[in-house]
């Protein structure tokens, strides 16, 4: 069953963070962008994350700062005040997002499933999409596309930037080389590989004539951990943390011939763009959040962990199942890293020890 045999006037997406389920919202979005031509898309979305979306073409972004409280709130059902949606996709089950998806006036309110349903979402919606059997999270924004009565078709992303964005990309690109793009930190610490193994594979980059790059966000946690691998190496990385926009490290990202990262925001803006990455999870489960397109390219321990600590394996386990080990992501070995290098080409099989 779909829920539209005509295409919609208006659709309201509600998916507030973060940048890497925005990343895969973007494809489900725009899926029904391609289908629906005509239909008027808004997208109710983080402050952070919509900075990245700056340059997104035809959809209305409204922002919401979740520092706001209930000012924020209260502002944002005043903006929306007087709007009618045909349908509003609640695409984020967090308690926060169903609260103000009730000052959103829309005939249908769609949420997840049964099985990703959380936080009490199913009081707040009137429809309830059929959760795919997949397990990835971009799975389940499709199968909200699958709902509305839009084919669905594999994946593609149109995440454009500037030419200034492009400019300031090239300032730490070096053009006669490979460049390795390597983003070492992700939103938790627990969920960083170690520094030493970081530089390591630097080193063995810098082997192969690769040019080394580091990124971050100018919090002061990746500022550390980038000095911290910067004084591991036996070279000197191009340094580019804290030193480029949302923007401007997607068109970083994007001129990139491979970017490493934990599970984190830059590996999915990696698949956005269409570079190779290698990502790096232990605590969440890869199949469900790993880079959409490099799957096979993932090193994991989550499976392991996921059994020694549930005593079953992680396809018995509830969908969102994180792990609680201590330092998990430290299991995580150079040589299978560097494997994965070898296999997409960036690493001589002689170089790969």
């Amino acid at each position: 069953m779909t829920l539209f045999s005509q295409p919609p006037k208006s659709v309201c997406i509600l998916r507030l963070s973060a940048i890497g389920d925005v990343c895969h919202a973007l494809a489900a979005v725009q899926q029904i962008q391609r289908h629906w031509r005509q239909t008027e898309i808004t997208w109710i979305i983080g402050k952070t994350e919509a900075q990245l979306f700056a340059n997104v073409p035809g959809i209305r972004f409204v922002t919401y700062d979740k520092k706001s409280g209930w000012k924020g709130v209260l502002a944002l059902w005043k903006q929306l005040r007087g709007q009618q949606f045909d349908v509003l996709l609640n695409m984020q089950t967090a308690f926060r997002a169903s609260i103000l998806s009730l000052g959103i006036q829309a005939r249908y309110k769609v949420g997840f499933g049964q099985q990703r349903s959380r936080e009490g979402q199913r009081f707040f919606v009137n429809r309830r999409i059929t959760d795919p059997q997949t397990p990835h999270v971009l799975d389940g924004f499709l199968a909200f596309v699958q709902y509305l009565g839009v084919p669905v078709q594999a994946p593609c992303w149109d995440l454009p930037v500037t030419e200034e964005d492009n400019a300031k990309a090239r300032t730490f690109l070096a053009p006669d080389k490979k460049n390795l793009l390597i983003s070492p930190c992700s939103s938790k610490a627990e969920k960083d590989w170690l520094a030493e193994g970081y530089a390591q594979i630097a080193d063995l980059a810098h082997q192969q004539d690769m040019n080394v790059i580091l990124c971050g966000s100018p919090a002061k946690r990746e500022r550390e951990m980038v000095a911290r691998i910067m004084a591991l190496c036996h070279f000197t990385p191009v340094n580019a943390c804290g030193q480029t926009t949302l923007t401007e490290l997607t068109a970083l990202i994007g001129a990139a011939d491979l970017v490493i990262a934990p599970d984190s925001g830059p590996a999915h803006i990696a698949t956005t763009q269409g570079t190779p990455v290698i990502g790096l999870y232990a605590y969440h489960n890869p199949l469900r959040t790993g880079p959409y397109n490099n799957l096979q390219n993932v090193v994991s321990v989550y499976a392991q962990n996921a059994l020694k600590e549930f005593g079953k394996p992680w396809s018995e386990l509830p969908w969102a199942t994180k792990l609680k080990g201590k330092n998990l992501m430290a299991e995580i070995q150079v040589d299978s890293v560097a494997e994965q290098m070898h296999r997409l080409g960036f690493l001589s099989a002689t170089k790969k020890q």
